[in-house]
C-alpha cells in the first residue's frame, strides 16, 4: 500500500546560488502556483511565493532569476520532519 505524503516541500534553486525551501499542503497546491509562474518564466515583474508555514511573512520573486524546481514529498512519519 503507497504511502501518501503529509506534505510537499519544494526547493527552488535562485540566480547567485541562494537557495529557499517554500512548502505546500498537496501536490494540486503547488501545481496551482506553478501554473502562475510558467507564463512569466522570462519576466522580471515579482510575483508572490506562498510561505503557508510561517504567519505574516511574504517572498516575492523574480520569475527570471529561478534556475531550477525540486518538489520533495515529506511523509509524516519523515526523520527529517522532527528535525525542524
Amino acid at each position: 500500500m503507497p504511502r501518501t505524503p503529509s506534505e510537499y516541500s519544494v526547493h527552488l534553486l535562485i540566480d547567485g546560488g541562494h537557495r529557499e525551501e517554500i512548502r505546500f499542503a498537496t501536490l494540486a497546491d503547488f501545481q496551482q502556483w506553478y501554473k502562475t509562474l510558467v507564463p512569466k518564466q522570462d519576466s522580471s515583474e515579482f510575483v508572490n511565493v506562498p510561505i503557508k508555514n510561517i504567519q505574516g511573512e511574504y517572498m516575492v520573486i523574480r520569475p527570471t532569476s529561478i534556475l531550477g524546481i525540486r518538489v520533495e514529498p515529506i511523509f509524516s512519519s519523515s526523520i527529517d520532519r522532527y528535525d525542524e
